[in-house]
């Protein structure tokens, strides 16, 4: 049976059902934070089993994650996902720097050690943050893409070590390649396939030196990150605009890897911006708990975001990054936290009418699962749409070659074009979008809440849910591969369906489930990369009550292809 989470990441939809954690929206109870000695003790004393499922190397749409205290993320993992990337640059003839760069996790910290005594051993140029500092990750993207600019040879990829807004006591680990962005599949697929040989081997061929002596290596070089980014804002974001208008500016870094990077912004801009904290601790204990009961970064979730939200009316605006801030939230003072598919209808409406040197056949980048709403600004702006499946990789070679003028998920997660058109990030960055609406909200002379209600008196007003339920290895595979012929039903919630997608729009590749759409409505049903579950997305223009009805025989089409109720 479907099982309604109430996970609100697009917060359209009052809360629905019973499954609140009674702590959702309160700061944790002391025995809820991770023993931070245990789990770094966990990573490098415990040894994964590559013969369980759970314990290998599985990259998903945001590289490899998990924990040390379930053996899914531990110092073998590292030791093998890095001599495998060190094995696929040389196979591809990558010999310019790696930029490499962390979070503020408890494991991102002894992870960047165990990678870095490998890539010195191997001879890789390594490109450490001076003084340490914290890296986020659309930082490494476009430190990849400066460097890359105007090069055919010599050229430089990343990885970034972070779990994104996962729990505390994740860890996580991408690859980057020279296009700045998140490693294609094809890419990832080689990588964990040869690091799962690795730890079948028992680390048999991989490389490795003393850290002390990594650090000293003449590959070993330190780069300022946070400089050469916040020196390129101008270029992509109206600071000018911001700064004449004098609004009354909060963020909240979530104590993740922005978290030295806003008063620098502040102070070279000379904006009216407010850091509300810069503590970074790896229990994140300073964090209200999210809908589940876990402590989870999530700058979309009013749980997570409760400090924030509360602080509404001090501010012209406000606005808050997960832990590698690489998504957004926007918070307003006429309508609160924006749910993200609001936001990036708003951004995208304002971007493609203030923005003339973007090309008139720049496309509009969207994921399946995300709004309609963004369909129907598109069709206004007189703009392509460009719709793709889950996962922000999707949009890399059209952000590269201007293509594309914003990339954006329904999971707070975008990046868009730099004023003359050109790429600024092929990686999620949830600064610009946040400086974004601060530009919006000056330019405009109202805050994006304010715009968002004005688009919806002409184009309609959508409520939007996402549900989970639990699937079986086999469910899930009958779900990845479904075909339009498979389903029998001709309506959906009292409207005939117009199409069922299996393959995305915008680039033909398998959306991994299906979409259903009618005039007024869509469901979308896929799997987790990550999880024994499935998850069904739902959108209405009608409201509620149909929503819900959509939920209800979405949840029935599953079943029935699924030959079982789950």
């Amino acid at each position: 049976m479907l099982t309604d989470k109430n996970i609100m990441t697009s917060g359209e939809c009052p809360v629905r059902g019973s499954n609140i954690n009674f702590l959702a929206g309160k700061f944790p109870q002391p025995e809820m934070l991770v023993n931070i000695p245990k789990l770094i003790t966990s990573y490098y004393s415990d040894v994964p089993d590559p013969m369980i499922a759970a314990q290998r190397v599985a990259f998903g749409t945001s590289g490899h994650r998990g924990s040390a205290f379930k053996k899914s993320f531990n110092e073998w993992h590292i030791l093998a996902i890095t001599q495998a990337i060190c094995l696929y640059r040389k196979q591809q003839g990558i010999n310019g720097p790696l930029f490499l760069g962390i979070d503020t996790h408890a494991l991102s910290q002894p992870a960047r050690a165990t990678a870095l005594e490998v890539l010195a051993s191997n001879g890789v140029e390594v490109m450490l943050s001076e003084n340490d500092e914290y890296t986020p990750t659309p930082v490494i993207s476009h430190a990849i893409l400066t460097y890359n600019f105007g090069r055919k040879t010599g050229l430089a990829d990343g990885i970034v070590i972070t779990p994104s807004h996962n729990p505390p006591h994740d860890g996580g680990f991408k690859y980057n390649p020279p296009n700045g962005g998140p490693a294609e599949l094809t890419i990832t697929d080689w990588i964990g396939m040869t690091a799962n040989t690795f730890l079948e081997a028992k680390l048999q061929g991989v490389k490795r030196i003393l850290l002390e002596k990594a650090l000293c290596a003449s590959t070993t070089h330190r780069y300022n990150y946070l400089n050469t980014y916040i020196a390129d804002l101008a270029n992509v974001i109206d600071m000018d605009a911001i700064r004449g208008s004098n609004i009354k500016l909060g963020v909240d870094p979530l104590g993740g890897a922005g978290v030295h990077y806003w008063k620098p912004i502040a102070e070279r801009y000379k904006l009216n911006l407010e850091v509300i904290s810069e503590t970074v601790d790896p229990t994140f204990s300073f964090m209200t708990v999210d809908w589940d009961g876990q402590i989870r970064m999530d700058p979309s979730s009013p749980y997570a975001m409760e400090r924030l939200i509360g602080m509404k009316d001090r501010f012209d605006l406000s606005f808050a990054c997960d832990t590698d801030h690489d998504r957004h939230g926007i918070v307003t003072k006429s309508a609160g936290l924006l749910p993200p598919n609001h936001y990036l209808s708003i951004a995208i409406f304002y971007l493609f009418g203030h923005r003339p040197m973007w090309s008139q056949k720049a496309a509009v980048g969207k994921t399946v699962v995300s709004s309609q709403m963004i369909d129907r600004v598109a069709t206004k702006l007189g703009r392509k749409l460009y719709e793709v499946p889950v996962g922000f990789k999707w949009f890399v070679d059209g952000l590269l070659d201007g293509s594309l003028g914003f990339g954006g998920e329904e999971s707070a997660g975008a990046s868009f074009s730099r004023m003359d058109g050109n790429v600024w990030t092929t990686d999620k960055d949830g600064i610009v979008p946040a400086l974004l609406a601060a530009e919006i909200t000056a330019r405009m002379g109202r805050d994006p809440g304010e715009i968002y209600r004005d688009l919806t008196h002409e184009l309609g007003k959508p409520v939007y849910d996402r549900m989970e339920a639990p699937a079986t290895t086999e469910q899930k595979k009958i779900l990845e591969k479904l075909s339009p012929s498979q389903i029998k039903q001709t309506d959906l919630a009292g409207e005939k369906i117009k199409v069922i997608l299996t393959h995305a729009p915008g680039n033909d590749a398998p959306i991994g489930g299906l979409k259903v759409i009618t005039e007024n409505g869509w469901f979308a049903a896929r799997p987790s990369g990550t999880e024994d579950i499935y998850k069904i997305y739902v959108e209405s223009f009608k409201g509620i009550s149909h929503l819900d009805q959509i939920i209800d025989e979405a949840q029935k089409i599953v079943n029935d292809v699924l030959g079982e109720k789950l």
